[in-house]
Order: structure tokens, then C-alpha cells, then sequence
């Protein structure tokens, strides 16, 4: 579990063919110290949660591979990975860690898309389009997690939604370098995903 606050952002340094038919590797370089992260731990990589199979220290940085099925390269944005790709990484959560963000599972439910980015202010004014089925769980001042960063909705205009996005965050996370066109992982609220559920339920 993780809170959608991006401590490092990464960069993938290598796909390699994985072990069954439409999976890959993914090593990946980080800032973090790999010497205290368990083989098996859970790293939210923009939005997915994914396994450390293997870890090390090289040339100042740390880094570790993960592996990823042909399933999940099919609904993320993880399929169109390649080297140089920079990424947001988050350790997963411990008892008593302040929760800073809102709780996010590391499950994307979909890809969106970057629509528009405008000046407004100090901040930048993203707009996302997200597909049909995960419209109606995005609210106006509810959260929603975007490649792996837990951000608040400012409106809500059909399949879109607007989110002002600060300088730090644009430093912090990789929206720093984000254009229109982008794909992006959305995972939604889960007290969205049990409200809407309850209430299909009771019709």
C-alpha cells in the first residue's frame, strides 16, 4: 500500500524479454538506498505496484529489476516502457508512516490521457481524459492517483478532469516533463470503486 507521495523518480535503464511469452524485465535506477529493501518488496513504479527480484548499488545509484506480465503490460502504460523512460517511485508504506497522500493500491484500472496543460498562476492546469468506464468514479475534491502521484480533482466535465499541479510537484514527480498526448496510469479511489458498488447493489 503507498500513500501517492513520490519520493525519487527513477529511469529505466533496461528491457530485456522476460521469462513466458509477452512479459519483460525492467531494471531501474533510483536514488534510494537498495541495501535495507528486501528481494520481494512492493516499489509503486508511476502507479503499478510491482515485486524487487533482484537489487544493487552501481556508480553512486541504486537499482533493481522487477518483472512484468504480458497481462499488465496490456493495461498500463508499462508496455511502451523503454531506457531513458523516467518514472516516480514510491516505497510501499510502514505501520506508522504518516499517510500524506490518500491510500492508493498500486492496481491501475486504466490509461488516460494528458488533453491540455496551461499556465494558471504558479501552478500548471492539467486536463485528463480517462476512458469511459473509470469516468464516473472521478469526482470534483475527490483523489485520484496519476502515475503513482495522489492528486486532488478540481472539476469534472464528462470523460475529463482538470487538476492544478504545483511547481514542487512538477519538480518532485515527472509531470515536470509532461506533454499533451501522454499516456497516463489512472488508479481511482477505492471509496468510489465500494460506494459505486453499494449502490448497484440497492437499485
Amino acid at each position: 500500500m503507498f500513500t501517492g507521495i513520490v519520493t525519487d523518480v527513477g529511469e529505466v535503464t533496461q528491457v530485456v524479454a522476460g521469462g513466458a511469452a509477452g512479459d519483460l524485465r525492467f531494471t531501474i535506477a533510483t536514488r534510494y538506498d537498495m541495501a535495507p529493501v528486501a528481494i520481494g518488496a512492493s516499489i509503486c513504479c508511476s502507479g503499478c505496484c510491482l515485486t524487487v527480484t533482484t537489487k544493487g548499488q552501481a556508480g553512486g545509484r541504486g537499482w533493481f529489476t522487477v518483472d512484468v506480465s504480458g497481462e499488465t503490460l496490456s493495461k498500463t502504460t508499462l508496455g511502451g516502457w523503454q531506457p531513458g523512460r523516467r518514472i516516480n517511485l514510491e516505497r510501499s508504506l510502514k505501520l506508522g508512516d504518516e499517510l500524506g497522500g490518500h491510500l492508493v493500491y498500486g492496481h491501475v484500472d486504466g490509461v488516460g490521457h494528458v488533453a491540455s496543460i496551461t499556465p494558471d498562476g504558479g501552478s500548471m492546469r492539467f486536463v485528463f481524459e480517462a476512458p469511459d468506464a473509470l469516468a464516473g468514479f472521478i469526482a470534483p475534491k475527490g483523489s485520484v492517483a496519476i502515475d503513482g502521484v495522489s492528486l486532488t480533482v478540481n472539476e469534472v466535465d464528462g470523460a475529463r478532469f482538470g487538476i492544478n499541479i504545483i511547481p514542487h510537484t512538477q519538480d518532485a514527480t515527472t509531470f515536470g516533463g509532461a506533454k499533451p498526448g501522454d499516456p497516463v496510469n489512472l488508479e481511482v479511489d477505492m471509496l468510489a470503486r465500494y460506494v459505486a458498488r453499494l449502490l448497484e447493489r440497492t437499485r
